[in-house]
């Protein structure tokens, strides 16, 4: 049975390309009717918070990535990391380490002034010298002196590393933590992890964990190293370019839907496709259609993308996550139009919910013009206009879209003006902005007493001269 797991370190919050490698193992588990897993790898004791798991779960939750089995914690299984290393000690595929950090550091500063790649010399590997009292040990790898470390990347391709480019790792530090390539190896041995799917930036650990698998006679995962994102400069991304969290995206009124679709298609294809279900995802889901190749991050493709979902979104679902929003700008909902109503209107203009909510709350507070508008539009002329446009809306026995079309067109053949001439300034008025749809519909929404009511207010501030 394919079995693949997302194991985040729980050291900030969920983000895309965490977010990625989640959704790529959750499909590829799904696919082929395995098991997903999740892990918090949380050994980074100083790093390590509460808030970040809280994060971590609050993210998958979000996009709907459910898993199998977990969340396991690595802080507890230390014993069985602790039984491992014993056993590799007893077994002479491992050994203590007595070197001090200030000895480490003036290997590092030797080696690096002859030109040499940083790297542990072994000293301890062989030792028959009288370990110190005062310096707690490391548990180091046994790691092979000669050969090669060769695997098939199922998207990279084979890859082999020599030997000798690999230092004798720590397995547990002096604390009796172990470190992530010893943690991550035994995690993925005793939760029978068939597929690794992770960023490719582990490329470089994955030599070391086949050689500490080897040493425990244990059989190899595939592994599969997905490219990272990268912002829209070609440079990593970053916080201005998107790597923020996952619930930022929720919280700025994206849907999870169309998110989980982008973040699929960063990096991955089939075909031209652009716009699937989960359900497409997990049925086309493989991974030899990955790229080799870095994808990058573009925040106007997710806009569009999460516009043609809000444009097929019930509208029932789109009032609850507009609310919030307008609540927090004062919205009276009690005193405005139907929501749902509003929403209709709304949704097709508007890239996430977030943006739907500030083109509504003109329909529930009124929202006074800039004194740039009020210069371009309020003008004397404007004034005459929209006094006999007035008149005629108060003595409009139906308020309707068609009866309030009219009344305007009757206006702009009366006075001699083209339609903007009317519609401009009217828009102004009752909604303080230019950009809205149609006028004749908002105030058909706005309801008779709302509409008159703000024309009259605003009748008085138009200018004198």
């Amino acid at each position: 049975m394919v079995r693949t797991r997302f194991a985040p370190s729980p050291t900030g919050y969920l983000h895309i390309g965490g977010a990625r490698t989640a959704l790529f193992s959750w499909a590829y588990a799904r696919k082929h009717g395995g098991k997903f897993v999740l892990r918090i790898e949380d050994t980074d004791l100083e790093r390590s918070t509460k808030a970040s798991i809280q994060a971590i779960h609050e993210g998958m939750s979000w996009l709907e990535l459910d898993y199998d089995e977990g969340p396991f914690y690595q802080m507890e299984r230390l014993q069985r990391y602790q039984e491992v290393a014993q056993q590799l000690l007893e077994n002479g595929q491992a050994y203590y380490c007595y070197a001090s950090k200030e000895e480490l550091e003036q290997m590092r500063q030797q080696q690096l002034a002859v030109g040499l790649k940083p790297r542990y010399d072994g000293r301890w590997r062989d030792s028959k010298q009288t370990p110190p009292a005062d310096v707690k040990p490391v548990i180091r790898l046994k790691n092979p002196l000669s050969g090669y470390v060769s695997f098939n990347d199922l998207i990279k391709g084979k890859i082999s590393v020599a030997n000798q480019e690999l230092d004798d790792l720590v397995l547990i530090r002096s604390d009796g933590i172990p470190t992530y390539n010893f943690s991550v190896v035994l995690d993925d041995l005793d939760m029978n992890i068939t597929h690794v799917i992770r960023g490719d930036d582990h490329v470089n650990n994955t030599p070391r964990q086949i050689n500490i698998l080897k040493a425990l006679d244990a059989g190899l995962p595939e592994y599969a190293h997905v490219p990272m994102i990268l912002g829209a400069n070609g440079e990593r991304l970053s916080k201005r370019h998107g790597a923020v969290s996952v619930t930022q995206y929720r919280d700025d009124g994206y849907l999870p839907e169309a998110l989980v679709n982008y973040l699929a298609r960063l990096g991955w294809s089939h075909g031209d496709e652009e716009i699937f279900s989960r359900e497409q995802l997990v049925e086309w889901f493989d991974l030899a259609s990955i790229s080799r190749s870095p994808a990058k991050f573009n925040p106007e493709k997710l806009h569009w993308l999460n516009q043609q979902y809000l444009k097929k979104t019930d509208s029932n679902r789109l009032a609850g996550l507009v609310k919030p929003f307008l609540s927090r700008d004062d919205c009276n909902f009690d005193q405005g139009p139907d929501l749902i109503a509003v929403i209709d209107l709304l949704k097709e203009r508007v890239n996430t919910a977030e943006e739907l909510a500030d083109a509504a709350v003109f329909f529930f507070r009124p929202l006074e013009p800039s004194e740039e508008l009020r210069q371009q539009f309020y003008t004397l002329e404007s004034k005459t206009i929209l006094s006999e446009l007035l008149k005629k809306l108060i003595q409009l026995e139906n308020w309707s879209r068609d009866a309030i079309h009219q009344a305007i067109k009757e206006t702009v053949k009366e006075q001699g003006v083209k339609f903007p001439k009317v519609a401009m300034p009217l828009r102004v008025m009752v909604t303080g902005e230019v950009h809205t749809p149609s006028i004749d519909a908002i105030l058909e929404l706005l309801g008779r007493d709302e509409t008159l009511k703000r024309m009259t207010v605003q009748m008085d501030k138009f200018m004198d001269s």
